[in-house]
């Protein structure tokens, strides 16, 4: 697919390291949050995905924490990543919230503006990490949600 392929040609990603402890002084729940993107990053590579983008930001509000091509279906995928310690509150993909879901689709459509609006087949996945003692384990819920009201594509 051209129109992916010039994506990620658009984008370098950095951060192909293998698990690391926080800095001293680095505030847990960022370092937690970080670590669990890249982490997210490198395993979905590991799963047929073609990571294009992460941290998307949208110029007037939106965000997606990676943005990638599941090569199996050749579809663009934004994805949000939840990280958690424990499942003391519930699952990580029980976290992304309706107003959540609307930032989410607010910076896919926002980058899908930017590439000029393709005729492309889009989705949005959750990644759920959970470390359990040091140890991360990952689920992938594939099209977690739709493209919430009021928003169109």
């Amino acid at each position: 697919m051209g129109l992916v392929r010039f994506i990620a040609d658009l984008f370098s990603l950095s951060g192909r390291r293998s698990f690391r402890s926080p800095d001293e002084g680095e505030d847990p729940d960022q370092w937690l949050g970080r670590e669990g993107e890249r982490l997210a990053a490198r395993y979905l590579r590991r799963h047929g995905y073609k990571v294009l983008y992460r941290n998307f930001r949208a110029p007037h509000g939106g965000e997606v924490d990676v943005v990638c091509r599941d090569k199996t279906c050749d579809t663009l995928v934004f994805v949000e990543v939840k990280t958690r310690r424990s499942l003391a509150f519930g699952t990580p993909g029980e976290a992304v919230t309706r107003e959540k879901q609307k930032l989410i689709a607010r910076g896919a459509l926002a980058g899908l503006e930017l590439l000029g609006n393709p005729e492309i087949i889009f989705r949005f996945d959750i990644v759920e990490i959970l470390f359990e003692e040091d140890t991360p384990s990952f689920h992938i819920i594939k099209d977690a949600f739709k493209l919430p009201e009021p928003y169109i594509y």
